[in-house]
């Protein structure tokens, strides 16, 4: 063929689309047959009696990347091995000696997965070929990049544990469209920051609603070493600050200070503690009432002092507050012109009896003030002792019951509310 174009140039050139025609059509390499099948331009998905067709998932691999309590979003990879039937694909082994041939992704129809839930979801395909079989099945590998919402329950946090639906569909719609067959899945790189993927399986709410079910679990150490065990060691030293005496002020003082350092202390974590959902968590309100003890505790000791020093708790009125200064200042009065009596005065007879009846009622006045003011301080620590106990006791309580609760109580949410029927 090639010395006759090279004899007869001018015929050859006349006819040489007819030519490649020939030598194309002799073609039985795998290229060849590339060609061949890209040329049919298949880019709609495959029709039959049904409407319908089915996507294997032989191996389906899940990744959770993150979980964001703030938004309550859970960020997720996922990589799935899909193939399918396309008899228009096929071609005869008889022609074409191979089994197998690979093609571009984007001169045929392939299938496209998404998840429901997902507030952004992003498809790929893991390269820019695919495999295809002699017998028409086509072999694909697609990567999924979500950010998925998740009601994650925080009710128990920082001992957080709850599932998380992951929704895998489909395009379908009025009978017609893809349907998934899903084989085995793989759960991969199970942690990630303060979260850990427990476990991760199929299940299916109906033959068209598969998902995946996500279970994770909050690792409580370091959310519990940085916002839990504080709280607990403050109230527990706001207890122990009761063996400092009661005059003196130096117990008021380290009071106002655990109550300022508390509030310095949930003014610098907010940033750490979880969104509000709808079981909201419950360690908001536990740092509310921690708050409420340490406030109660340092009003009570600032009362109980003034009691013991003033022996009343009646400090508004001016009436009330000026009497004991004056009667005071009287009294101090009396005790200076005793005390001048005694030193200007040379005693004799009924001048020495006076004096004498000065000092005694003097020397009266003064045990009576001191024992008013034992009494006042016996009745102050009494009442401090009483008060102690019910802090103790209650703030002892209190911490166990906000533990149990923590641990044990499940607070229902509903996961799969994106399915509206």
């Amino acid at each position: 063929m090639k010395k006759c174009c090279k004899k007869y140039s001018n015929l050859c050139s006349n006819f040489s689309p007819v030519l490649e025609l020939v030598d194309s059509s002799n073609c039985t390499s795998r290229r060849c047959l590339s060609n061949v099948l890209i040329d049919k331009n298949l880019l709609s998905q495959p029709q039959n009696d049904s409407c319908t067709q089915e996507v294997r998932v032989p191996i389906l691999e899940y990744q959770t990347l993150e979980v964001n309590t703030k938004q309550l979003h859970l960020l997720i990879l996922l990589q799935a091995s899909i193939e399918w039937e396309d008899p228009e694909l096929a071609w005869d082994t008889s022609v074409y000696k191979f089994d197998e041939v690979i093609l571009p992704v984007d001169k045929i129809w392939t299938p496209e997965l998404f998840v429901t839930n997902a507030i952004t979801s992003t498809l790929k395909h893991s390269s820019a070929n695919v495999l295809v079989y002699s017998n028409g099945t086509v072999k694909d590998n697609l990567i999924i990049n979500a950010e998925v919402n998740c009601e994650v329950n925080l009710f128990n946090y920082p001992f957080a544990y709850d599932v998380c639906p992951v929704a895998v569909q489909a395009w379908g719609t009025d009978k017609c469209g893809t349907t998934l067959k899903f084989g085995d899945l793989i759960l991969t790189d199970n942690s990630h920051g303060d979260w850990q993927t427990v476990d991760a399986d199929l299940q299916k709410k109906r033959d068209d609603r598969n998902y995946i079910h996500v279970e994770l679990k909050l690792k409580s150490t370091n959310p519990f070493l940085t916002l839990m065990l504080p709280s607990y060691l403050i109230i527990f030293v706001d207890i122990v600050s009761f063996a400092l005496p009661l005059r003196g002020g130096g117990r008021n003082a380290f009071k106002v200070t655990l109550v300022l350092s508390f509030t310095l202390f949930i003014n610098i974590l907010n940033s750490q503690l979880p969104g509000d959902s709808e079981c909201s968590p419950i360690i908001r309100p536990h740092f509310c009432i921690c708050l409420i003890f340490l406030v109660v505790s340092m009003v009570v000791s600032m009362l109980t002092t003034r009691l013991s020093l003033e022996g009343q708790l009646v400090f508004c009125c001016w009436s009330k507050g000026s009497a004991p200064k004056i009667t005071e200042n009287k009294e101090q009065n009396e005790d200076e012109e005793i005390k001048a009596d005694i030193s200007t005065i040379q005693p004799n007879g009924s001048e020495n009896s006076q004096i004498l009846r000065k000092v005694a009622k003097y020397l009266e006045t003064h045990e009576t003030n001191e024992a008013e003011k034992e009494r006042q301080h016996k009745f102050a620590d009494m009442l401090d002792k009483t008060f102690f106990w019910i802090y103790f006791l209650g703030g002892l309580g209190y911490l166990v019951i906000m533990t149990v609760i923590m641990l044990n109580y499940k607070c229902e949410v509903n996961h799969f509310d994106f399915w509206h029927n």
